[in-house]
């Protein structure tokens, strides 16, 4: 009787762990529907528009891998929303470690560590977000933020920039406004 429970479960484990090990599959391609999103954006009329097309972005840098990384990142975003940001951490630390490929996990982290002002931290991860997804607008919004967080003005300023060059329309655009923390103050008169 003992081996016949003993084997199944090893068994079970056995396969279990073998699934781990394979690790996550690779995050679906969005890039195309990306870069389509992205130029309707840039030729969007309207703020209200723009902002209507980016909120399609999160679709795509939201899509996990699988249903195992979405139900972590779901709850990782959950926990954030409602400030527990020591849980949301612990989330998206597992999902990075599950799937450290998918660029969403590294941004969601970046944003919670923002949040609690630990800047440093933040860039780290928004810089990894990036290298996994250069166009990715919001992880290229919040290293601007967190530059200027570290008073790297002359950087955050160039990383809005190019925030703004895929999207026009984002509330950030504001900082760079003459009198904003990151105008260019160098402009001649």
């Amino acid at each position: 009787m003992f081996m016949r429970v003993v084997l199944p479960t090893v068994f079970t484990f056995a396969l279990s762990s073998t699934a781990f090990a394979q690790g996550c599959p690779e995050a679906p391609d969005h890039s195309a529907s990306i870069a389509a999103l992205l130029a309707d954006v840039q030729a969007a009329e309207s703020e209200a528009e723009a902002q209507r097309l980016g909120n399609q972005l999160w679709e795509f840098w939201a899509d996990a891998p699988d249903a195992r990384a979405q139900e972590i990142l779901d709850r990782g975003m959950t926990r954030r929303s409602a400030y527990d940001f020591l849980g949301a951490l612990s989330d998206f630390d597992r999902l990075i470690d599950y799937c450290p490929e998918y660029a969403e996990g590294y941004n969601q982290r970046a944003f919670v560590h923002y949040l609690r002002r630990d800047f440093a931290a933040a860039l780290r991860d928004l810089n990894r977000a990036l290298e996994l997804s250069p166009q990715h607008v919001a992880a290229l919004s919040g290293r601007a933020l967190s530059l200027l967080g570290l008073s790297r003005l002359d950087e955050a300023r160039a990383t809005l920039q190019e925030a703004l060059n895929l999207n026009p329309w984002l509330p950030e655009r504001y900082l760079l406004d003459p009198g904003g923390p990151l105008a260019d103050d160098a402009v001649e008169l």
